[in-house]
């Protein structure tokens, strides 16, 4: 052996241990594979989201990564073990919970994770709420904040809004439920119309009062009252510091224990407390209080400091599936025998056909296994069915590339050249037809993707191309550089002398 091929047989051994160590010991903070929720068992909720009018293309993809992040930030609060949540073409989302059984829970929990938004009462000239009732009967426009452009809702505290006033396409007002549904005025006339009008709570400068602008919030017991009183404590940014006192002090001019002194936190547009402005300054800091238990006090802690979305997402799902883990289960025990089953299959081939040449590419073919799961287990890749059959595949094709390497060689050893030239001219005439082969293929695997990621529940479609590219990749390293590597070894030994051992039987001088 020549000391450019110790070298690399080093380097092999290197990266095969590594790999053997990243699948038996956690690395990285991974412990396991990351199963698929066909495998795993588990919740798979996909929603549309609503990019305000006029938004351009970067500002869609930057509000996308935001609204991504304060998703998985708020799940990862719940403890949702590798949740995964990522975007499903240019206006989706799609949330995978693993372990969840219960879709109600599921859909509680990401649904949650809404616009957070502050309101005030909208008042008019003598200072008086302005209600649901002023809109339905609009005699007189007298009573509108026309310095107040945003949209009006009105509702009751914890419960869906009964309307809401906005603009449609055509940019007429027309009133609206929760889901964004027409409702007619007459019929919002026979229910409750002494609802006040909510509208967006903005500093001197119009920026309006939102989530964003919270640097944190924790539900504790009070210490500035008697008792134990649970209360979720807040503190502003600088910037929202700065836009909270300006609503304060003028909130704090309209009479106390009144429902104009009232800031309204919104949920996706349903009001889930309104607690009276106390003071004209808060310096950054406040509590909110209320009916609260100390875990209700957490729970809305935790939805606040999470962040709010910067985009709402519309709500039913448009789309929820529940997987059961024990048909998971089964799947990936038949996955196992079957991957192994397939390997012991295609290594005895390769060793009875090809003789020395078939031991060294199964010991390729080991090496390959090895660093493929290691490399879905560290990037990491959630490994559904149609992704191991995507791996299954990519494994044959590893084998494919080495029949070919082969079949050059067995050409070269049947003109009578010695072993080291046979492996040279073998795998260099080989490697074209390798090449374009397996960039067809993964071609065909960038395009499976891009389709699995602009459908409804392509996951499996993503999968099955996500782990089929990267097996080719790595097939190919090993079917050139580790194959190539180990015959190597027998260059100028005496076995190496013996070029038929290395060809199939019919190749044999």
């Amino acid at each position: 052996m020549n000391r450019k091929n110790v070298t690399i047989l080093l380097i092999l051994v290197a990266i095969f241990a590594f790999a053997v160590v990243a699948l038996v010991y956690p690395l990285f903070g991974r412990k396991d594979l990351r199963l698929g929720l066909d495998l795993k068992g588990g919740v798979y909720l996909e929603y549309q989201v609503q990019f305000p009018e006029s938004t351009s293309a970067s500002d869609q993809s930057s509000l996308m990564e935001r609204a991504l992040e304060v998703i998985r930030t708020r799940i990862d609060k719940f403890g949702v073990t590798e949740p995964i949540v990522q975007a499903v073409g240019n206006e989706r989302i799609s949330v995978q919970l693993p372990g969840f059984t219960d879709i109600a829970q599921a859909k509680s929990l990401v649904e949650q994770t809404g616009f957070l938004e502050f309101r005030e009462v909208e008042v008019n000239s003598a200072g008086n709420p302005v209600t649901l009732n002023d809109y339905l009967n609009m005699t007189d426009l007298a009573f509108i904040n026309q310095q107040e452009s945003g949209t009006r809702i009105f509702g009751e505290e914890s419960k869906a809004p009964t309307a809401i006033l906005e603009k449609n396409q055509d940019g007429n007002l027309v009133f609206v439920d929760g889901n964004g549904n027409t409702i007619d005025a007459e019929t919002l006339k026979k229910g409750t119309t002494t609802l006040p009008s909510w509208i967006p709570a903005r500093g001197n400068d119009g920026m309006q009062l939102t989530g964003a602008l919270l640097s944190k919030a924790t539900g504790e017991l009070s210490t500035q009252t008697t008792g134990s009183q649970a209360v979720v404590a807040i503190a502003w940014n600088t910037e929202g510091t700065t836009i909270f006192d300006q609503v304060a002090s003028r909130l704090f001019l309209r009479p106390a224990n009144s429902i104009q002194r009232s800031l309204g936190i919104f949920l996706d547009r349903e009001l889930i407390s309104a607690p009276e402005i106390l003071q004209s300054q808060y310096e950054g800091t406040a509590q909110i209080s209320g009916n609260f238990t100390l875990k209700s006090a957490q729970t809305l802690a935790n939805l606040l400091s999470s962040g709010s979305l910067p985009i709402p997402i519309e709500k039913p799902a448009i789309y929820e599936e529940v997987v059961s883990a024990t048909l998971g289960a089964n799947f990936v025990n038949m996955s196992v025998e079957a991957g192994i089953i397939a390997l012991i299959l295609i290594m005895l081939f390769m060793i009875v056909y090809y003789r020395i040449s078939g031991v060294m590419a199964s010991l390729a073919l080991l090496f390959y296994g090895a660093v493929v799961l290691a490399v879905f287990k560290l990037v990491p890749v959630t490994l559904s069915l149609a992704g191991i059959g995507g791996f299954v595949l990519s494994l044959g094709m590893a084998v494919d590339a080495n029949i070919l390497n082969f079949e050059r060689m067995k050409e070269e050893i049947r003109l009578g050249k010695p072993l080291g030239s046979a492996i040279d001219y073998g795998f260099k005439r080989a490697w074209l037809a390798i090449r374009d082969s397996n960039i067809t293929t993964i071609i065909a695997c960038v395009i499976l993707y891009w389709i699995g990621n602009t459908v409804v529940s392509g996951e499996a479609v993503k999968g099955f191309a996500l782990t089929l590219a990267i097996g080719i990749l790595v097939s190919m390293f090993s079917a050139l550089v580790v194959t190539r590597n180990f015959l190597n070894l027998f260059i100028g030994t005496k076995t190496g002398e013996h070029t038929s051992w290395f060809s199939t039987w019919s190749g044999r001088k």
